[in-house]
């Protein structure tokens, strides 16, 4: 029913947990497609033992690092699942997540969903819930990206299967995509997983990071100028508020 695509590149710290938390789950009728991007550590080591305890998990091992997008679109061409859901290595999932978002998409007829999650350092410490809205749109989502990849699910069946663009914000462009194909999708107000804030993201290049912005404006959804730099504000306000709290954090 559902396929959980996990990328993987030098995750040895983190990717046990990742995995504990999918065997956790209970709903069970769930496939685990890890592909690992050329990892140097001992990622792939970990991942095998976990093959041999549930064959629900199945490994992919990249021949060239290709990047988390390309390494995500190997997993979802392989799915089976009616239902394609995004957990990545450093990540968790609570153990209510699968059955309670399946239910919420059956019962609402979604083709996508999101929900609430908790974000926690590298120690696991919790540090703040992030809340969503009931639903949003394609215009809601340029001003703000309240969709947390670890919590996105899409219909498979119903949208066919939709692949990532290999570009910086890539889940982004992703849910931007879903949402010009649906009115919107649909959030569940609840915490059902839980989100790792790692220094190198805190400490990541900004001026990069608001380039994948603004290129995602212009160039992936060809919107004109003047909207871009309406849209662009937004972000910009919003970025500033959650680099101010990963400041915090920092210290």
């Amino acid at each position: 029913m559902v396929s959980i695509i996990t990328p993987s590149c030098n995750s040895s710290k983190f990717i046990a947990q990742t995995i504990e938390s999918v065997l956790s789950q209970t709903y069970e009728n769930w496939e685990m497609i890890i592909v690992d991007d050329m990892s140097k550590d001992n990622t792939v080591k970990i991942i095998e033992k976990y093959l041999q305890i549930d064959k629900r998990i199945r490994l992919i091992k990249s021949q060239k690092n290709v990047g988390p997008a390309l390494a995500r679109n190997k997993a979802i061409k392989e799915a089976v699942g009616k239902y394609i859901a995004f957990l990545d290595s450093d990540d968790v999932w609570l153990p209510n997540k699968l059955q309670v978002q399946v239910q919420f998409m059956i019962n609402n007829n979604l083709p996508f969903s999101y929900s609430a999650y908790d974000v926690i350092d590298e120690n696991s410490n919790y540090l703040k819930s992030f809340y969503v809205r009931d639903f949003i749109d394609y215009k809601g989502l340029l001003k703000k990206n309240i969709i947390g990849c670890l919590t996105a699910m899409y219909d498979a069946e119903k949208l066919g299967k939709i692949f990532m663009k290999n570009i910086g914000h890539e889940d982004y462009a992703l849910w931007l995509d879903i949402l010009k194909r649906v009115k919107y999708g649909k959030g569940i107000n609840e915490p059902l997983a839980r989100y790792r804030v790692v220094k190198k993201s805190i400490s990541s290049n900004k001026l990069k990071t608001m380039a994948y912005q603004w290129n995602i404006y212009r160039k992936i959804e060809k919107i004109d100028f003047f909207k871009s730099i309406y849209f662009f504000l937004f972000y910009m306000y919003n970025g500033l508020k959650k680099y101010i709290f990963n400041l915090r954090i920092k210290k």
